[in-house]
């Protein structure tokens, strides 16, 4: 999500040579450009709407919704801890992002981007066992969450190969980081609409949600990684540097 988003542009920053067809989802830049972080940014922002719907021609899928298999929580200790496992996870709002700051890879060190999204929505299988406070939680039905003010801190490493006269980049590795301000979880549809065990969870929910959240950022984090490392390299393999970093006057 994140990281294809920073990473299309602003890896690299000298470029020789132009092109003749520039695609309706690349903004330009100019390398000589005394704006550039400027204009990288723009072209970040400018990618939003591709974003969310796909890219077919590079075969580039949306990111609404990003989908992930699975998360598991362990939310109390003990022989009959409350163990939960989110399973076919849809999260939504990841094209709706603004970028802060961005950092250009200089002498081997790695990139870096602040992106803000406003909302992540999420919405999931939900499994669980054991007991929570002194009622029996095995079950299943659906998790639902919102999570407000979101800021991801990408940083990565970046290779060049080369194909002809082209250069092309590749996301050798990435971290993700992510601050959630505000947490807000449920579930439904929990045991035959049990309406106790429904309000038992929703309350511990809502009384733990940062508690919750941190038991989930490690697992999220490492996944989200992963993928964005995936889909990014996918974009890349498409699109030289001289697509979107052109060498020339700014003016």
């Amino acid at each position: 999500m994140f990281a294809q988003l920073f990473i299309l542009t602003i890896s690299a920053y000298v470029v020789f040579g132009d092109t003749n067809k520039v695609p309706p989802y690349v903004k330009q830049c100019k390398e000589s450009d005394p704006q550039l972080l400027d204009c990288l940014i723009g072209a970040l922002q400018h990618l939003s709407p591709y974003l969310a719907t796909g890219i077919k021609e590079i075969e580039l899928p949306t990111v609404e919704p990003f989908q992930m298999d699975e998360l598991t929580l362990s939310l109390t200790t003990g022989p009959n801890g409350y163990k939960v496992s989110l399973l076919d996870i849809d999260i939504f709002g990841a094209s709706n992002y603004t970028v802060k700051k961005i950092k250009l890879s200089e002498n081997g060190k790695p990139f870096q981007a602040i992106i803000n999204i406003p909302e992540l929505r999420i919405n999931a299988k939900y499994r669980s066992t054991g007991v929570l406070i002194i009622l029996p939680a095995s079950g299943n039905g659906t998790f639902h969450a919102k999570f407000k003010n979101v800021t991801a801190v990408v940083q990565g490493q970046i290779s060049v190969n080369y194909k002809g006269d082209l250069k092309y980049l590749h996301v050798d590795t990435l971290n993700l980081d992510l601050d959630v301000k505000d947490a807000q979880m449920g579930v439904k549809k929990i045991y035959r609409n049990n309406r106790i065990l429904i309000e038992a969870i929703n309350l511990f929910l809502r009384e733990n949600g940062q508690e919750v959240l941190k038991a989930m950022t490690p697992q999220l984090k490492k996944k989200l990684s992963t993928l964005f490392q995936t889909i990014a390299n996918q974009l890349l393999t498409h699109i030289p540097m001289q697509t979107f970093l052109i060498s020339g006057s700014s003016s």
